[in-house]
């Protein structure tokens, strides 16, 4: 079982995204998500967020906000707790990625990019504002199979 953090970092009616190009052996290869990663030993959500984001994005948080957990089922990795947060403040420069290309996407541009199909299910909840949510997402391969929003089935 794993647990991580995924962030997006909002600009107007845009968000940064990762482009995850760099790493050979990425569950995440080819396809563009926020930023975040795993937790380490004795960090809380939000320790994670903030030590992902400045390691991946050289920038502070300061001014972000839970929205919700996403559970990750799937038939080729272990089960994954995901702590989904946004941002709309922090200071510092960005710079490079070691593990893709970041760059500022427009809102209404997102879900025509190379995705997770569950993904597109919480990026449309970021865009309300929603209270904080439980989001269950079963895949098979790369085909999501189950999805379950606050304990009602909506896939």
């Amino acid at each position: 079982m794993i647990n991580s953090t995924l962030c997006y970092l909002e600009r107007g009616d845009e968000y940064l995204m990762l482009h995850r190009v760099k790493k050979a052996h990425d569950m995440n290869r080819d396809k563009w998500i926020g930023v975040g990663g795993k937790f380490e030993e004795g960090e809380s959500p939000e320790d994670c967020v903030l030590r992902e984001t400045f390691e991946e994005t050289g920038l502070t948080l300061t001014g972000y906000r839970y929205r919700g957990l996403v559970t990750f089922v799937s038939d080729q990795y272990p089960t994954e707790y995901m702590h989904l947060f946004t941002a709309d403040r922090w200071t510092g420069t960005a710079h490079p990625c070691d593990e893709g290309e970041l760059a500022w996407i427009k809102k209404a541009d997102l879900l025509s990019l190379p995705l997770w199909e569950g993904d597109k299910i919480f990026l449309k909840l970021l865009d309300t504002d929603r209270p904080f949510f439980s989001l269950k997402l079963k895949y098979r391969g790369e085909k999501l199979v189950l999805a379950v929003l606050d304990g009602k089935e909506i896939l």
